[in-house]
């Protein structure tokens, strides 16, 4: 025996130390991910010896291993605070412009609207059409939310009407439209449609039957006396309408009358069958202008903008990436990972809950996954090992000062 073998032994278990405080000291680290000491044997090669056993010269911290385990989820409540379930990796491109990959989602907000890290680093994704639609395949960047918080009216060109009338309804009779029996208003349902700058004009929409399996439609603006719109609204003997519309409405702007625009009316989905008259859906393609009111991120990474006026329009789509040897990824702080040789690039790359990529859980956080009970009892063991290795340098002390003092 000599000291180099406790030298070692000091040496690795006070690394071993080392990585275990490291832990300790992150248990409420968000994302991050526990690292163990793995150890090997060293033996000194003897030449002109072939086979046996060779006397150890001690031991060494071979690699420091990252446990990539999922951690637990905890509601926060906040809804830029997104926690991976599953596998993979937030994109982040940090100030450097280097790309980085971390699991900790609590995600602000700068002055210019983009998504960040604390650390200062972009959330990276797919940056969503005017429309609200995510190109399939679309350019990775920086996440941008609409902080500007408004999107512009929309005119109104069509209203899609889908209803069922009562195909036991009796044909009406009187002078139209305020003398019918049974009154225009027995069939009827309401809808509001929009001009160019987003105010508001409510239109009613009345069917009365004329003839077997035959309706004429009314049409009101802004509570004005019904005029009709539209003759001949034909069913057949299934039930269902040839009539793909039913006329177009001319209306005014509410702020210039004398402004008009027009809406066509679609009935396609319209039918007669014998149940109560009810209307399934009532809406038109324009919109009032809308303040940015809530944001939501869902499973997907969709990141949706709710706005006064009731639309929901989305600003992007989160990409999350994953690789075959998480282990290989080399942890540089602040909660990120880079990639090396090791790691390789990313093996997928895409939208969450896809593949073998884990879903995304908005108003949470991942917590470390750092087991603090099982920590400590490392730590004991490894304060056993220390002393044990000191142990053996103060018997070689001992041995030592006994063959010195032979006379």
């Amino acid at each position: 025996m000599s000291f180099q073998q406790g030298l070692s032994g000091l040496n690795a278990s006070s690394q071993n130390l080392d990585v275990i405080g490291h832990n300790i000291a992150n248990a409420n680290t968000t994302g991050m991910k526990a690292s163990r000491a793995e150890f090997a044997e060293l033996y000194a090669s003897s030449l002109g010896t072939s086979g046996g056993i060779s006397q150890g010269i001690g031991v060494e911290v071979q690699t420091v291993s990252q446990q990539f385990t999922q951690g637990n989820i905890s509601i926060t409540g906040n809804a830029l605070d997104v926690a991976i379930n599953g596998n993979g990796f937030f994109q982040v491109e940090l100030p450097n412009g280097n790309l980085a990959y971390s699991r900790d989602g609590a995600f602000k907000l700068n002055k210019e609207g983009e998504i960040i890290t604390n650390a200062g680093a972009h959330l990276l994704g797919i940056t969503a059409a005017a429309d609200g639609s995510i190109p399939t395949g679309g350019a990775v960047g920086p996440l941008t939310l609409p902080t500007g918080g408004e999107i512009a009216a929309i005119q109104t060109t069509k209203m899609d009407l889908s209803f069922n009338l009562d195909a036991e309804a009796v044909i009406a009779t009187g002078v139209a439209p305020a003398g019918l029996v049974p009154p225009l208003a027995t069939y009827g349902t309401s809808i509001t449609a929009y001009d160019g700058q987003g105010v508001g004009v409510p239109v009613s929409i009345y069917f009365t039957k004329t003839a077997v399996n035959t309706w004429d439609v009314y049409s009101s603006v802004d509570g004005a006396a019904p005029t009709l719109t539209t003759t001949g609204l034909t069913f057949n003997g299934t039930g269902n309408t040839p009539n793909a519309t039913i006329g177009t409405l001319t209306l005014p702007s509410p702020t210039n009358p004398a402004s008009t625009f027009s809406v066509a009316m679609n009935v396609k989905d319209a039918t007669q069958y014998g149940a109560k008259f009810s209307i399934a859906k009532a809406t038109q393609d324009g919109q009032a202008p809308g303040t940015l009111t809530a944001i939501s991120i869902d499973e997907s990474g969709v990141i949706l903008g709710t706005y006064s006026n009731g639309k929901a329009l989305a600003a992007g789509q989160i990409q999350l990436a994953t690789f075959t040897n998480v282990q290989g990824l080399a942890p540089i702080g602040g909660n990120v990972w880079l990639s090396t040789p090791s790691s390789g690039d990313p093996s997928a790359k895409g939208v969450p809950g896809t593949g073998n990529l884990g879903g995304l859980r908005s108003g949470s956080l991942e917590d470390s996954n750092v087991d603090l009970t099982k920590e400590l009892v490392n730590m004991m063991t490894a304060q056993r090992a220390y002393q044990a290795n000191a142990q053996t340098i103060k018997t070689q002390d001992q041995v030592m000062s006994t063959l010195v003092n032979l006379r």
